[in-house]
């Protein structure tokens, strides 16, 4: 039986596919205005015997196609609990939301939070303020990462970030030390919800903005132990729906 998983973000539409369990395929494609083009273009040509839908497109997906659809939350907890099971502590940074996910020794979701009506600190936040400073997202998380010391950003918000960020340039602050200030300005909201729903270890790292080494170094400083981070940490929401589909089966 092939399952697979759809999670319709607001950057990005992932894919996941498993065959018995095991993923047979899986790809990510930027977002669009049309994203039901997206998911066609994704799925064109591909087989399989039921799909589910997450992420902030799920509902237009399912109104168009035969399918269940999850919330993320549960998405992340199947996707990284099957990937990781001895996970207690998620964390996903995606294009326009956070999300902090606590589990118990079931896997089980016992508390979360969720930053959905705000884009700071997420991927968006991270590439305004990146244009902010005239590079691209890898220059970026570079300078952060390589830079002696952050300069304070005293602000979350994504238009007020971007003035202070010209504001200290103007000002002669340094490009890396201003970028290192941001990266920390977020880790700093990320530990704020992480301490919310409890902060244990082993603590799982997903979403697109698990790849900016920048973020990973500062969180894992912050919090005072390593990190983990699945090998494809964009498609952990449409590997949980993929397994709620196996689920389901196995279920009827």
């Amino acid at each position: 039986m092939i399952s697979a998983g759809i999670d319709i973000g607001s950057r990005t539409v992932k894919v996941c596919f498993l065959d018995d369990g095991n993923i047979v395929y899986s790809a990510i494609a930027e977002n669009s205005f049309e994203p039901l083009d997206i998911c066609r273009r994704l799925l064109d040509g591909l087989k399989y015997d039921t799909i589910t839908a997450t992420g902030y497109g799920r509902h237009l997906f399912a109104s168009r196609h035969d399918c269940d659809t999850i919330t993320e939350i549960k998405a992340f907890a199947l996707g990284v609990g099957a990937s990781m099971n001895n996970c207690r502590t998620i964390l996903d940074i995606g294009g326009q939301d956070i999300k902090a996910i606590a589990l118990d020794d079931k896997l089980h979701v016992i508390k979360f939070e969720m930053n959905d009506r705000c884009s700071a600190g997420t991927g968006r936040f991270l590439e305004i303020m990146a244009m902010a400073l005239g590079c691209g997202m890898e220059e970026f998380s570079e300078m952060a990462f390589n830079a002696k010391g952050p300069v304070k950003i005293n602000s979350m918000c994504t238009v007020f970030a971007e003035s202070e960020v010209i504001s200290l340039l103007s000002q002669g602050a340094k490009r890396e030390e201003v970028a290192a200030g941001i990266h920390v300005s977020i880790i700093a909201k990320v530990k704020s919800m992480l301490q919310r729903v409890g902060i244990k270890e082993q603590l799982v790292f997903v979403g697109g903005v698990a790849r900016n080494k920048a973020v990973v170094s500062i969180l894992e400083k912050t919090l005072g132990f390593k990190v983990a981070i699945p090998d494809n940490p964009q498609i952990m929401g449409a590997l949980g729906c993929a397994y709620n589909g196996l689920n389901k089966k196995s279920l009827g």
